[in-house]
């Protein structure tokens, strides 16, 4: 798993990508202000797990080949890991897709609430006419 941390801005925004047998899931989390080291901290130990959990869509992802790195080389990258801003194109990917998902799901939610309330607004009409014809 992997957490960045990055100011888009306007807040300041967590990424986490976890990788899984070559499907990556990333989530984003907004701290808001400027976190702390300790707000990030708890946010890993109580909420990140179950942010990651919650996840359903997937990106597949090609793992390059694993060798032997040189320990000033793994140094270098991981100094340069460290000062790049932003996140994946990969975690990208698969929050958008997380995105999609909800937003559909959104839609036929609301969709349903409409034609139900559509439905009970008819329903009422239908009692007031029989209310009224029952007098004569």
């Amino acid at each position: 798993m992997k957490l960045t941390v990055y100011h888009d801005g306007q807040y300041w925004v967590g990424v986490v990508e976890a990788q899984d047998q070559g499907k990556l899931k990333a989530a984003k989390f907004v701290f808001g202000p400027e976190p702390h080291d300790e707000e990030v901290l708890e946010f890993i130990r109580k909420h990140m797990m179950q942010l990651v959990s919650g996840l359903t869509q997937e990106v597949a992802v090609m793992l390059p080949e694993t060798k032997r790195v040189n320990p000033k080389r793994l140094a270098r990258q991981a100094a340069l890991e460290m000062s790049r801003k932003g996140i994946s194109s990969h975690a990208q990917d698969a929050m958008k897709l997380e995105y999609e998902k909800r937003k559909l799901e959104k839609r036929a939610d609301s969709k349903q609430q409409r034609e139900e309330k559509k439905a009970h607004i008819r329903l009422l009409k239908e009692r007031k006419a029989k209310e009224k014809h029952r007098g004569h």
